[in-house]
């Protein structure tokens, strides 16, 4: 279920446009799933997800300054594991916050022409997670910083997930966050325990509340579309399909 977090900064306007690029597998999983991937957060391509800036690690020994010197060295290793370790029990979902597609956002996600582009709002997203019993989920905007120089709020363990380099800019990412620790009696600290081999985990949306309009690459065949209107029939999505503007010639 969606809960709102201060935390987690929300557009502006609730109904600000969001996009969600997708090859067409993909695109027929969510519909004969009903359910969005959320990845967990240490399998993504960039490595510094869930990571700290360096101006954060350097300030940590003036922070912690009331641990005993002895200490010090194996509380701040601890804490490093602990920070490292929460990007296994944290797992996101991302969309493109953008009023318009995005001719960038459709190269980088689309390795062929054949893919799709759901378009939704930040309201329809969080509306669409009613179904959703088993998880807590938050939805926020990620912030831009310099990771080495700039601070990033330190108040909670979530920060990190919520925070890019500044080279990811382009991406205007709004994120829907899953974070669960898991503890059992008994045993020791989570993030001491075995790597788990469950990569992410399907959260149940209303399909119907979730998508707004599906969106046809711009470099996709005729037959590609035709494709698409099929299967969207098949699942009974009565959406919009609309092939993306960028395909659009220019006048004089």
């Amino acid at each position: 279920m969606y809960e709102e977090h201060p935390v987690f900064e929300r557009p502006e306007d609730e109904n600000a446009r969001i996009w969600r690029y997708l090859d067409f597998t993909k695109f027929v999983s969510v519909l004969d799933r009903e359910a969005l991937f959320f990845a967990r957060a240490d399998v993504l391509p960039d490595a510094f997800e869930g990571s700290h800036s360096r101006a954060n690690v350097a300030l940590r020994p003036i922070l912690h300054g009331g641990v005993p010197a002895k200490a010090k060295k194996n509380f701040l290793d601890t804490l490093t594991t602990i920070y490292r370790e929460m990007r296994r029990f944290t797992f996101l979902n991302c969309w493109h916050l953008n009023e318009h597609e995005s001719a960038a956002m459709w190269r980088l996600y689309l390795k062929t022409e054949e893919g799709v582009a759901i378009q939704s709002t930040f309201r329809r997203l969080a509306d669409s997670f009613t179904r959703c019993r088993e998880h807590t989920i938050h939805i926020g905007k990620v912030r831009y910083i310099d990771y080495d120089t700039e601070l990033m709020p330190a108040e909670d363990i979530r920060q990190p997930f919520l925070h890019k380099r500044k080279s990811f800019e382009h991406e205007r990412e709004l994120r829907a966050v899953i974070q669960e620790v898991p503890h059992e009696e008994g045993k020791g600290p989570p993030w001491l325990s075995p790597q788990t081999g469950e990569v992410g985990v399907y959260v149940p949306v209303d399909l119907e509340v979730l998508i707004e309009r599906v969106y046809v690459s711009p470099t996709a065949p005729e037959w590609f579309s035709e494709l698409v209107a099929s299967v969207a029939k098949k699942y009974q999505l009565n959406k919009e399909l609309a092939q993306s503007s960028l395909r659009d010639g220019p006048v004089y």
